[in-house]
């Protein structure tokens, strides 16, 4: 009787689970394996796809685009992730104090999160306007000669970043305010009995109980930056002079403007397997300076 009862939950949990299986399964599953075999092919969305073995791969070994593209979006991780994270921790331990409004200034850098990106980039692109955008407006005010930004190839892939900083700030720091509120007043309240000053409770308790909270934030930070897209498409497509080209917007041309549907799937998977080694090196390495509290 027992086993009947627990077979029948099995059943009604499976029945509650398949809507969601099914669309996993037809709309992300089987898309992934598609284009593992589509990268060994070549399509142009209209003819029937030609086997071409390992074709695309070798010509992306010397495709200078696609060179050009993994730099810029290296660039944009490596200005992204320092500013992203330090803003976030600051604001978060400013906001983890019992400060006037804190609860609408919580409120307040989590709205860019959930604003879409097309708005955000939107009104980025207005503000780095070189003629009547607000940002170089600002500037002459203080007697600085704002640059061209978005149409300059030294400037546009800063300004970029600047905008997905803003955009993202409000995420990880309510990451990083969950971790703070995570760390029991005992450690602090020690502290002060020994001395401590605020500078080494930061270093030596803050720090190391949010290192797992830190951790967390760089896989997810790493893995989205390496796909970013939406922002470069709106703001620039790409240029000026292909200086913000990244890979996901590489894909998106060759599939959906050159028609070139296998090597933008090859690019996709190898795009794929280098977010997987770095995440798997960093997986590696975290023993060394993360801290479980175990």
């Amino acid at each position: 009787m027992v086993g009947d009862k627990g077979v029948k939950k099995f059943l009604v949990i499976c029945l509650f689970l398949l809507p969601n299986f099914a669309g996993f399964i037809f709309f992300i599953g089987i898309p992934i394996f598609a284009s593992f075999g589509l990268s060994f092919t070549e399509w142009d969305l209209i003819s029937d796809p030609s086997w071409i073995g390992l074709e695309n791969y070798k010509a992306l070994l010397h495709d200078e685009e696609f060179k050009a593209a993994l730099v810029h979006t290296l660039y944009f991780i490596v200005g992204y992730l320092p500013l992203v994270m330090t803003g976030a921790l600051a604001i978060a331990l400013i906001l983890n104090k019992k400060i006037k409004g804190r609860v609408f200034f919580r409120a307040a850098y989590f709205v860019p999160v959930i604003t879409s990106w097309v708005a955000v980039s939107l009104i980025w692109k207005w503000l780095f306007n070189p003629t009547y955008g607000l940002i170089n407006y600002g500037l002459s005010l203080i007697g600085v000669a704002g640059p061209a930004w978005l149409q300059d190839p030294t400037w546009a892939m800063p300004a970029i970043i600047l905008t997905s900083v803003w955009k993202d700030l409000g995420f990880v720091m309510v990451i990083y305010l969950a971790g703070l509120q995570g760390i029991s007043p005992t450690f602090y309240e020690a502290a002060d009995m020994d001395g401590a000053s605020p500078t080494q409770k930061f270093r030596h308790i803050t720090l190391p109980l949010l290192s797992s909270t830190t951790f967390f934030v760089l896989i997810i930070s790493l893995i989205n930056s390496f796909q970013v897209f939406d922002q470069v498409m709106i703001m620039t497509g790409g240029g000026p002079a292909g200086s913000t080209s990244v890979l996901v917007e590489r894909i998106y041309k060759h599939a959906f403007e050159y028609y070139e549907m296998g090597y933008a799937s090859a690019v996709s998977w190898v795009l794929f397997f280098i977010i997987f080694i770095v995440t798997v090196i960093q997986m590696k390495f975290q023993k060394r300076w993360v801290d479980y509290g175990n």
